[in-house]
């Protein structure tokens, strides 16, 4: 008995590490963790709808694979994205065999990584502020971190702790979701915030078809155009400071990823709509090779001209191998088919909604929501390839719990 709980909180352990390490900013050290992780905890079996899963990332980095041959790249930036294209697969491997040797309270590990995960961004978040003197929206986020996904799946399941198996009284689910919900909001990210409402709606049901959901729906769009309008009437300033700043993205936002129109000679263009500008660039870099080049893509080690120098991560780049968009990076090195695979992909978040056993039914709603979520994740942030994504993990694990919960159920019920 004491080996058994002794593994289960090295495996505990192990799940906290595979989840904090992306947000140390250290793509080589995460990579290295998380295939050391992955072999470490490798299964005997696996079902087939994770197979089918996993099988959509590895077809991609196939593609991308085979194209790679017909051409000539430099060796450094084909294990570059060699390492960028097999980190979703890794992710779902993870979350998928640490559910497997955790035990019980899953969810209560979700929400307790969560926990420490905001504490630490709250320390360095203080740090910041009092040390480096941080006192606007850019600098804040700057030393603090951007945005974090897993804390908002954690303040989720908080709120939500009736419905799940947390065994937590009132008071302590309002101490988590105080916590949590702080060091969440004070990530000021766009993509967390529309996260957040996302899940909240999943669980709540309201992407069923009925009347209700789409009267609520209907509320929350029109109650969103009102917002916009409002903001925009106020007209923040590009250079504004604290909330202004925040209200700047949010006007900006709407536009951002999908303008098709940018002058490169204009900073202040080019900088707003640096994501659309990527995006302009590779479709027409691509699609500049021909039809065979646009269906299969420029395979691994390929890079998209950008015409002028961008700082970005802190280096002037005019050749870049990996882009903001997801969808994007795939379209580059996989082509078409690539981005079908994906699409394909999303299938299993839909596939499963209702189920008469009450724990899977609330996973259910969650994919779905972790399904839409990732639709708009992948255009704004490479959704799983993002190198501080850790939402693969996450899947693995509701992946393999939700199948838990129905042998578990089959079981009682023979």
């Amino acid at each position: 008995m004491a080996t058994v709980l002794k593994k289960t909180i090295i495996y505990q352990f192990l799940f906290t590490l595979c989840v904090l390490v992306p947000y140390f900013d250290n793509f080589e050290l995460t990579f290295a963790i998380w295939t050391l992780v992955a072999i470490l905890t490798i299964q005997n079996n696996y079902s087939l709808t994770f197979i089918k899963q996993v099988a959509c990332y590895v077809s991609i980095l196939g593609i991308a694979l085979i194209i790679q041959f017909f051409r000539e790249y430099s060796l450094y930036f084909i294990i570059r994205d060699i390492t960028y294209l097999i980190k979703p697969v890794l992710g779902l491997l993870l979350g998928y065999q640490l559910l497997k040797r955790i035990g019980e309270n899953p969810f209560k590990l979700i929400v307790n990584t969560g926990l420490i995960i905001a504490l630490l961004h709250l320390i360095i978040l203080l740090f910041s502020i009092v040390f480096y003197r941080a006192s606007n929206v850019s600098e804040i986020r700057y030393y603090a971190g951007y945005f974090n996904d897993f804390e908002v799946y954690s303040l989720v399941i908080v709120i939500f702790y009736d419905k799940f198996p947390l065994s937590f009284s009132r008071k302590k689910a309002l101490f988590y979701i105080a916590i949590i919900g702080f060091s969440s909001f004070m990530y000021l990210a766009r993509t967390n915030f529309i996260q957040f409402f996302i899940l909240i709606f999943a669980l709540k049901g309201f992407f069923k078809i009925n009347i209700k959901a789409i009267i609520i729906l209907f509320t929350l769009i029109i109650t969103a155009i009102i917002g916009y309008a409002t903001i925009l009437y106020i007209n923040p300033k590009r250079n504004g400071e604290g909330l202004e700043a925040f209200l700047y993205k949010i006007k900006i936002a709407p536009i951002e990823p999908f303008k098709t129109k940018i002058d490169r000679n204009n900073w202040k263009d080019l900088n707003d709509n640096y994501r659309s500008y990527e995006n302009i660039m590779t479709i027409k870099e691509v699609s500049n090779e021909g039809v065979t080049t646009v269906m299969f893509g420029k395979g691994l080690g390929s890079k998209i001209d950008l015409k002028v120098k961008m700082m970005l991560n802190g280096v002037d780049l005019r050749y870049i191998s990996i882009l903001h968009n997801g969808y994007m990076t795939v379209f580059l090195k996989s082509g078409i088919l690539g981005i079908i695979i994906l699409l394909i992909s999303f299938r299993i978040y839909f596939k499963k909604f209702d189920s008469q056993i009450p724990i899977v039914q609330q996973i259910n709603l969650l994919l779905v929501g972790t399904g839409l979520f990732l639709i708009i994740s992948y255009w704004v942030f490479m959704g799983f390839y993002f190198k501080a994504d850790t939402k693969s993990i996450l899947v693995g694990f509701l992946l393999c719990l939700r199948e838990f919960y129905i042998s578990k159920d089959k079981k009682i019920n023979s």
